[in-house]
């Protein structure tokens, strides 16, 4: 007696693919016209499916195909929508053997003749089967000459071919060729679909798998019936007994939801150290931190999603105690706080998909998040300005913080200007604490040296030339210019005077122009001295006369007989009082 072996095991994913219109899930409106298409005889000469992975779209096609060249167990059906799945052409289409039903992968065979093959067989009819059915899968990835090789044939096909067409990229497939066909877009399977879908296959398969697991495959799979039934049947094989919603978070690499939801309460009260020991812990469990980011970024989207409409913390992938934490954190949470943090968990994101060391990047990112948790909002912290007292008049100075200072303008001259504006006047609390911030920096530059050594540190060559040149100074305070500009100072020095000093100071400079001064520039200044020795030198009679014969002549320079003599004893070479002699005998 011999042993009779044992079937050889079959995926899920291929075990329990759809084989009649009835069972494909969630695709409910392309089954309806088709079959309202196939029921008045008005059946499409090309079909083109597309959709994400696995919605069933060569599945789709091969049950269009069944049900073309269905002939019923009597031998004498039509086409219809509904195949019987037991006659010869059913059986042999779904084992992918029948001679008049071809599969091509497009993504291998690319060019035109491949392409030629195809319009070569056309002109021949059927073997055995009503039509001759032309299945091309990933059709977006033929070449653009092939393409254009099938557009005769596509158009104008003998009655007895048809041509289904498979696609992920519908944009790449030609205008010229989408025209000439029917095209159906196969949707997302929802989440209910999907959870009763992978609850049936269980239960034909006599596993036991949890709710909530159920739910976490479901979300991971994003509306792929393969990957989901892919999961299932890895599931099934990693628990031992009833797979429980942990073993399949262990086997995605997930962290806990509600470890994640903990997180985030974590960072939106600003505890840092909290947050970051929690990030370890699931970190430690083995959760990737890129992973938990994109579940915070993940819940930060629900959230603000249920903020604006409440029906959507209705998902069935969500577990009670998640909706009721959700929903929580959309009535207490203002929506800015939501955005703000979108926004930085998806630099986050980019960060530490890029970082060499994923955890220190996450971390770093936790950190941000929960320094900028409890900043307040631009309108509380007007607010809080607002409501402050103004603080009273004082310090080492007479009017002003600034020490040795006096007559100088009052406090409120030296605000930065978000605060002047924001308070109008009235100054206190936190505002009292900025203005003896801004006193204290502005007190580095007591006099307009100081600005001007500033503008030389920052390499401001233009504007250090028209400083010196074209400011005639009337007044100065720290954080307050007034100066009369000469007849060559540009127009807007005072605006770019006044903005290049608030950037690199930090505080508010208000640099105005009034018409009273005649103090002499810097440039003037300091070449006051060299123009009085030109002006002696011109009057010398040996100058005088060369100027007279040579008109457009000018002193370029004066060296005066001290100026010689410091040259002179700098260029000598310094006397050598005893100088060893090698021969010399001691």
């Amino acid at each position: 007696m011999t042993d009779t072996p044992s079937p050889a095991y079959q995926v899920l994913a291929r075990k329990y693919r759809p084989e009649t219109f009835a069972d494909l899930v969630g695709q409910d409106a392309m089954v309806r016209t088709l079959k309202n298409a196939f029921e008045a005889d008005r059946i499409a000469q090309a079909f083109i499916m597309t959709g994400i992975r696995g919605t069933g779209k060569t599945t789709t096609a091969r049950i269009i195909a069944k049900g073309m060249n269905c002939i019923g167990p009597d031998g004498e059906g039509k086409p219809t929508t509904e195949p019987c799945g037991k006659c010869e052409h059913c059986v042999a289409i779904m084992e992918g053997r029948h001679v008049d039903v071809m599969e091509m992968d497009a993504a291998s065979r690319t060019g035109v003749n491949d392409i030629r093959e195809i319009i070569d067989s056309v002109r021949y009819r059927a073997a055995s089967a009503r039509y001759k059915i032309y299945i091309i899968d990933e059709v977006h990835m033929l070449s653009t000459s092939a393409f254009n090789a099938l557009l005769k044939t596509l158009e104008e096909p003998p009655e007895h071919v048809k041509f289904i067409f498979a696609t992920t990229e519908i944009r790449k497939v030609p205008v010229t060729v989408l025209s000439r066909c029917q095209r159906f877009d196969l949707r997302r399977i929802e989440p209910e679909d999907m959870i009763g879908l992978l609850r049936k296959i269980a239960k034909a398969e006599k596993a036991q798998i949890a709710d909530d697991a159920l739910a976490l495959i479901t979300r991971a799979a994003e509306g792929s019936a393969r990957d989901a039934t892919s999961l299932l049947d890895q599931a099934i094989s990693h628990g031992a007994g009833e797979t429980s919603a942990d073993q399949v978070r262990a086997m995605l690499g997930l962290a806990d939801r509600g470890r994640v939801l903990d997180l985030m309460d974590m960072i939106l009260r600003g505890d840092a150290a909290s947050a970051l020991t929690e990030l370890s812990g699931q970190y430690a469990e083995g959760a990737d931190p890129l992973a938990v980011l994109r579940d915070l970024a993940e819940i930060t989207h629900w959230v603000s999603v249920v903020k604006i409409t409440p029906d959507a913390a209705e998902d069935p992938t969500v577990s009670p105690d998640e909706r009721a934490r959700g929903q929580q954190m959309a009535e207490a949470l203002p929506m800015r706080v939501l955005t703000r943090m979108w926004q930085m968990l998806l630099n986050a994101l980019e960060e530490v998909s890029a970082a060499p060391n994923a955890m220190m990047a996450a971390e770093m990112a936790v950190i941000r998040l929960t320094h900028v948790a409890d900043l307040p909002s631009p309108e509380e912290l007007i607010r809080r300005l607002q409501d402050s007292p103004p603080p009273p008049n004082g310090g080492p100075g007479p009017g002003t913080g600034v020490p040795g200072q006096t007559g100088a303008a009052p406090q409120a001259s030296v605000r930065p200007a978000y605060a002047s504006s924001a308070i109008g006047g009235n100054a206190g609390g936190p505002s009292a604490a900025l203005a003896q911030d801004v006193q204290a920096a502005l007190a580095r530059y007591p006099t307009f040296e100081h600005v001007v050594e500033l503008i030389r540190a920052n390499r401001d060559v233009k504007l250090l030339v028209d400083v010196e040149n074209g400011v005639r100074l009337v007044s100065y305070q720290p954080g307050r210019i007034e100066f009369t500009p000469t007849d060559t100072a540009p127009t807007d020095l005072s605006q770019r005077l006044g903005a290049s000093l608030q950037r690199w100071t930090g505080n508010r400079w208000a640099v105005s122009i009034v018409s009273e001064g005649d103090a002499p520039t810097i440039a003037e200044v300091r070449d006051a001295a060299e123009l009085a020795l030109k002006a002696e030198a011109e009057q010398h009679p040996l100058v005088q006369a060369v100027l007279t014969h040579f008109p457009k002549a000018r002193i370029k320079s004066i060296e005066t007989a001290e100026q010689r003599a410091a040259q002179v004893e700098t260029e000598a070479l310094p006397e050598v009082e005893d100088e060893w002699d090698p021969f010399e005998e001691d």
